[in-house]
């Protein structure tokens, strides 16, 4: 179990370790991006928002404390599929389509965040191929 867990726990920050470092290379035409949807301090958030993928993404994929590295993901996810992937805003059939892709996208990981959360915090140090135990106890 330990070498299945550890292959998802790969295959699954694969989505957000790239789009980290890419929050953070492109910061300013993602901004441009984010300040179309109405963020605030457009910039500076797309910046924040690469932190906490590369340290969520990196959190899983390494088992320091995953439980909380999956918690930082969800965190980014739901709001992120609200306010980026707003499909019910959009009048065009083909954006609607694809933000509601992106929307469902972000919801669908963010629901697996979540089980990840609760199975390193209820698996504790029972889980190996981890550095760390939980940081949180859920049992």
């Amino acid at each position: 179990m330990d070498v299945l867990v550890l292959i998802g726990r790969i295959l699954f920050v694969l989505v957000f370790l790239p789009s980290g470092v890419q929050h953070l290379v492109q910061s300013k035409a993602m901004g441009g991006y984010a300040a179309s949807k109405g963020i605030p301090a457009p910039v500076a958030a797309t910046v924040l928002s690469g932190l906490v993928l590369i340290a969520g993404g990196l959190s899983v994929l390494l088992g320091i404390w995953a439980d909380l590295g999956a918690l930082l993901l969800a965190a980014f996810l739901f709001p992120t599929a609200v306010l980026m992937h707003d499909f019910w805003k959009e009048t065009d059939p083909g954006a609607r389509q694809t933000e509601t892709i992106m929307f469902l996208k972000d919801v669908g990981l963010g629901g697996a965040a979540l089980m990840l959360l609760a199975f390193f915090s209820y698996a504790g140090h029972d889980l190996g191929l981890t550095l760390t135990g939980p940081l949180f106890h859920i049992g």
